[in-house]
């Protein structure tokens, strides 16, 4: 990261509370989603909701997530919105469970008009301890410092002159006045509360929902990012769901030093400069005027973004190792990497309508992986270590041998098969139990 400059402050986290918080977050944290679209042409409201809620069977409570996992099914002024409850961050399911929704309505003629919006909420359903005031503080001085990145990043429009929505339904305005450098997070919020110029829950991060206890941690912490575009493709999606999560333990990382700066005078009002360019109330209808942006300004965006990749990309490392055995590669990776050149915007200017962007966003996402044959000597060793069929050995020497002579295999055999597990999913000498075990 460039120019990685940190505002120190008194209630820096240390490395064994960001490793709990991180670790805390990862397993608890949901990111929910409002997506929302317009019409198919020629069919009415009336005719159309009714049987979508039907088919979607909306649970309204967050703690059921149903067959669709869809909170509920409303009435919106551009049309529709469909509340995603959140869940656990399994790649392979959410993107399940995406297509699942928006196949249909695609095929349906639904449409990304510029008065839908796309949101993501992420918040902690039923955490008993109040997170770190610090972690917030993190988010949203991360959010401030690439906040013109990830507005190209997200944005979804399609004309050149009209990339991203208009402002006032994600306004930017009261976001780059306001730092946590000098001031706490509940006070920021209580700012956002009483300003004229925005409405509370149309900032750019909508903190709205955030509750903070006696002492201004954080008793409830539920944010939204408001800024993406309506988006219909479901890969991209469920890329920018982990792009949110990465974005908050990145945070948590951070909250050991301080808190992130959004950089120096001049940087920062190039920043701005930057957002006004894609976000303001200068379009026709509900689109920003985005005829300021220039390939020149593609390509400083473009940078931008790919900075902010790289700061997440060891939080990527990890979400690929938990779900993608030994992998690196995580999915949602290849995709933001490929949206920070080219945004869903860009890909709808060039003409692509949303099943042909899916085509080209679901290649960027599949991982290529070594294919695990396993005959049934391999699956017997499995089962032998993980269910400690063979346990009390004083050596890992004494455990093969006896391993070997179980599964009738010669020890160069056993060596062998053992590597391509150790590969696989790591293995490690337990001398307590006196036996091999599988570290993931």
């Amino acid at each position: 990261m460039k120019e990685p400059i940190i505002f120190r402050r008194d209630d820096c986290l240390t490395h064994d509370q960001a490793m709990y918080w991180k670790d805390l977050l990862y397993r608890t944290v949901k990111i929910g989603t409002e997506v929302e679209f317009a019409m198919p042409k020629g069919v009415r409201k009336r005719d159309f909701l009714p049987p979508l809620v039907e088919e979607l069977c909306p649970t309204k409570d967050l703690s059921r997530l149903g067959h669709y996992g869809v909170l509920d099914v409303i009435s919106e002024h551009c049309g529709v919105e469909i509340q995603v409850i959140g869940r656990q961050p399994y790649y392979p399911a959410l993107l399940k469970q995406y297509r699942a929704i928006l196949d249909p309505l695609l095929e349906r003629g639904v449409r990304a008009r510029a008065t839908c919006g796309l949101h993501y909420h992420i918040l902690t359903i039923g955490l008993s301890e109040p997170v770190p005031e610090i972690v917030l503080a993190n988010v949203w001085n991360l959010t401030r410092r690439y906040a013109p990145n990830l507005r190209f990043l997200t944005s979804a429009c399609d004309r050149p002159e009209a990339l991203c929505r208009r402002r006032k339904y994600a306004s930017h305005l009261e976001m780059v006045r306001h730092t946590p450098g000098n001031r706490s997070m509940r006070d920021i919020q209580q700012i956002l509360r009483d300003s004229y110029r925005v409405k509370e829950h149309e900032n750019f991060l909508n903190l709205e929902h955030v509750a903070f206890n006696d002492a201004g941690e954080v008793r409830d912490f539920h944010v939204e990012f408001r800024f993406p575009d309506a988006d219909l493709s479901p890969t991209s999606i469920t890329a920018k769901t982990f792009l949110f999560l990465a974005m908050l333990l990145k945070a948590v990382e951070m909250s050991q030093y301080g808190v992130i700066h959004v950089g120096r005078i001049r940087e920062w009002r190039r920043k701005k400069e930057l957002l006004d360019m894609l976000s303001n109330n200068e379009g026709t209808l509900a689109t920003s005027d985005t005829s300021a942006v220039t390939p020149e300004v593609i390509d400083e965006l473009r940078t931008g973004c790919h900075e902010l990749l790289e700061l997440l990309k060891p939080i990527f490392g990890r979400f690929a190792r938990v779900a993608y055995e030994s992998s690196e590669a995580h999915p949602g990776f290849e995709v933001l990497s490929f949206l920070a050149e080219t945004p869903v915007s860009l890909l709808r200017v060039s003409g692509r309508d949303w099943q042909e962007i899916e085509g080209i966003l679901s290649e960027r996402g599949v991982i290529a992986k070594e294919e695990k044959s396993w005959d049934k000597s391999d699956q017997r060793l499995i089962r032998l270590i993980e269910l400690a069929e063979l346990t009390g050995f004083s050596s890992p020497e004494s455990w093969k041998w006896e391993s070997a002579h179980e599964l009738f295999l010669t020890p160069q055999e056993l060596n062998r098969r053992l590597e391509r597990l150790d590969t696989w999913r790591g293995l490690t000498w337990d001398a307590e139990l006196g036996t091999m075990v599988f570290l993931g």
